[in-house]
């Protein structure tokens, strides 16, 4: 009797990926929050937080950070999980520590904003009324030219507008000698020695600037004036040199 034959063993060659696993999972935490960064900038250019009342805008920006440090929590705890396992890439390792560092400065940026609603909104004894919140510049691409912006608020009382003009002057050396130059003189955006303002939460003055040759600036000098039944001044110097290094 003969004897019956097995069938032959078949084998099947699979490749194997060192961290594939790991690769995929760590790409998912980061594409789940570049979507939900991406939905807030969504928001932004669909109008950000220019809402009818600063108290709406206070509540939105609350929300949107209370959204943006959940999904910074969770992505902090993945991150983590990964690194303690070692089988991660540098390169996806990379990319989600740029992420993390992406978030918290967009969460930095909102509880600023935050922050500026709720002076507004609830000023201390000492601070109602008209203020000079902040002057910034950033450094343009060609030497001596900045982008500026003044920011100008009504503190406590927000019923009713509040209007007038503000000058902005710089403060400096030329030649040895002290100089002080209209912002007019320095922006062409800016047509007037003193630019009109009415609002009733706050109004941003924007702009670019040149300093001319051998000037040397030491101080930016605001002077808003409120006129009419608010009428109030609010006057503040900023360092030059406090204004170029933040």
């Amino acid at each position: 009797m003969s004897e019956q034959r097995k069938p032959a063993e078949e084998y099947v060659v699979i490749r194997h990926k060192p961290g594939y696993r790991l690769r995929r999972t760590a790409l998912l935490v980061m594409f789940t929050v570049v979507a939900a960064v991406a939905g807030y900038a969504a928001g932004l250019a669909q109008g950000g937080f220019r809402f009818s009342t600063a108290e709406a805008s206070r509540e939105r920006l609350q929300e949107k950070v209370t959204t943006l440090e959940a999904d910074y929590r969770e992505a902090r705890q993945k991150l983590v999980s990964l690194e303690r396992g070692k089988l991660i890439d540098e390169q996806a390792l990379h990319q989600a520590r740029k992420i993390i560092v992406d978030l918290e400065t967009r969460v930095g940026k909102l509880n600023s904003d935050l922050t500026f609603y709720k002076n507004i909104m609830a000023p201390s004894e000492t601070s109602e009324g008209l203020q000079v919140d902040r002057f910034s510049l950033t450094s343009n691409r060609q030497p001596g030219q900045y982008d500026f912006k003044l920011v100008l608020t009504q503190v406590g009382n927000n019923k009713s507008y509040i209007s007038g003009v503000v000058a902005v002057n710089l403060i400096g050396m030329r030649a040895e000698e002290k100089e002080v130059i209209a912002l007019r003189d320095l922006s062409q955006d800016i047509e007037n020695l003193g630019v009109k303002f009415r609002f009733r939460y706050f109004q941003d003055v924007e702009g670019k600037l040149t300093l001319p040759d051998g000037f040397e600036p030491l101080e930016v000098q605001v002077v808003a004036q409120a006129k009419g039944r608010k009428a109030s001044q609010a006057e503040r110097t900023f360092d030059w040199i406090d204004l170029t290094e933040s």
